[in-house]
């Protein structure tokens, strides 16, 4: 299984910026995008699921050599809260309605800019996997909590102040 690569990131950062795409780099892929040491399969996108957004986001990804078909086309522009997407360049979990997390706005308000792509807060990262309470991202929360705490000590902006 091809594992997550930073020119995944550009190559979506790019598309995306031209198509003025709003979107956040989410989960593990975000979390590396902040200086994580791991590894993930996937890009995980927080995605403004507003139509118009949803719509450009379809072309984008026709762009990027995904092939998609009319049924996720349509799951797409309707902003269905989880799509995985296993036929293209890399693999993509577009996310619509991340566990713990209220609104992309809010989410979007506490982003952080890392290497010029927006990406979630550590923090919103965190409590979605704290609120999907998955065996996998149980398995990964210490190691994102430990990797949070070091950021908070080394003074990075990486996270918003959740005390």
């Amino acid at each position: 299984m091809p594992a997550f690569e930073f020119k995944n990131a550009q190559q979506l950062g790019r598309v995306f910026k031209q198509h003025g795409i709003r979107f956040l780099f989410f989960g593990k892929s975000g979390a590396i995008l902040l200086g994580y040491s791991d590894t993930t399969q996937d890009v995980d996108l927080y995605v403004d699921k507003k139509s118009p957004n949803c719509k450009k986001l379809v072309a984008a990804l026709l762009g990027l050599g995904f092939r998609l078909t009319r049924k996720e086309q349509e799951e797409i522009v309707r902003g269905k809260d989880f799509i995985q997407l296993r036929n293209g360049p890399f693999d993509v979990d577009l996310v619509f309605a991340p566990d713990g997390i209220e609104d992309f706005e809010d989410a979007w308000s506490r982003r952080v800019q890392r290497h010029g792509f927006p990406v979630a807060s550590l923090d919103d990262i965190i409590s979605s996997k704290q609120a999907a309470n998955r065996q996998k991202d149980r398995e990964s929360l210490p190691r994102l909590l430990s990797f949070r705490e070091w950021l908070k000590v080394k003074g990075s902006k990486f996270h918003r102040d959740s005390e």
